[in-house]
């Protein structure tokens, strides 16, 4: 399985450092990470970039895994549930319910990425019901149920399992754990 952390929405063009959903198709690729909290800061990219990139992933025939998070000031100010909505609402924008089935879906609470923070099963549990509930609306019940929402922030070996014990959580984006061979593979070996 082989996919790519970013692609641009053109077929072709002058994209200098983009690369294109079917560039990714010849090399094997059959996924890209779109709009991943990391690409939003410091990259500048916005659910509209998000739109744009999946819509072109999908008619190259690949999956898009779309990001959505929150950031800590809009957790604390009670936002977080209104902020992922937007994100996920603009991000999935025009997609028809037939394709949104092959979409995944990738909740980063931004505050707990890269700080050793993690969101409390709970509270992992709480966003993942809120997206699947907003997947409902876009495609209906059939399609939201199918549709697989990962859990990216600071997943590690410690955390994997009771974290992906949860109804809504049906697997993780793996981050700066993937780095240490040992730790990756404890979370790929884990089972329910």
């Amino acid at each position: 399985l082989l996919g790519a952390q970013n692609c641009h929405w053109a077929e072709s063009g002058a994209f200098t450092g983009e690369i294109s959903p079917s560039m990714l198709a010849e090399c094997g690729c059959s996924f890209a990470i779109l709009g991943h909290s990391e690409r939003r800061q410091f990259f500048g990219e916005n659910d509209s970039g998000v739109s744009k990139r999946a819509h072109a992933l999908l008619k190259a025939g690949m999956v898009p895994v779309v990001c959505v998070g929150e950031t800590l000031d809009e957790r604390e100010a009670g936002a977080h549930l209104e902020v992922v909505e937007k994100q996920l609402t603009a991000s999935l924008e025009g997609i028809e319910a037939g394709s949104l089935g092959r979409v995944v879906i990738a909740y980063e609470p931004v505050w707990a990425i890269g700080t050793g923070k993690t969101a409390s099963p709970e509270q992992a549990q709480q966003m993942h019901e809120h997206i699947r509930k907003i997947l409902i609306k876009l495609g209906g019940a059939a399609v939201a149920d199918g549709i697989r929402i990962l859990y990216g922030g600071s997943v590690t070996p410690d955390n994997a399992a009771i974290l992906l014990k949860q109804p809504d959580i049906d697997g993780a984006l793996v981050g700066g754990a993937s780095l240490d061979a040992q730790k990756f593979a404890s979370i790929v070996r884990f089972s329910v």
